[in-house]
């Protein structure tokens, strides 16, 4: 089964669980903002999407132009800094059979299927 973390004021999201459902896929939703993933959850996305922790970063987030944009941080003080402030997670992130895609475009998500 798929799981999929999400932002629910996210349009990029909907579309993604839409996507989903109109290709029969069942799928867990987990809103991260609600649901905290920890260091080490973040750590096994990274794996799993098979890149480095700056492409889970939103770098057009407000927070993080304003706290964080032009700093250097290491991979374990990113995943620290994620897991306190998930607003900065790209989204939406889809999981299946060990394997992520960060749905953008949403139509990435097919690769999975």
């Amino acid at each position: 089964m798929l799981k999929i973390y999400y932002n629910p004021d996210c349009s990029k999201c909907k579309s993604a669980m839409e996507l989903l459902n109109e290709n029969g896929e069942r799928y867990e939703a987990v809103n991260y903002l609600l649901n905290l993933p920890s260091p080490a959850e973040l750590k096994g996305l990274l794996d799993y999407l098979g890149t480095d922790v700056e492409q889970l970063v939103r770098k057009k987030e407000p927070m993080y132009v304003e706290k964080f944009e032009g700093k250097f941080y290491t991979q374990e003080e990113w995943l620290e800094i994620l897991s306190a402030h998930p607003v900065l997670i790209e989204r939406p992130i889809v999981v299946k059979d060990g394997k992520a895609i960060i749905g953008r475009p949403v139509e990435r998500i097919i690769e999975l299927f």
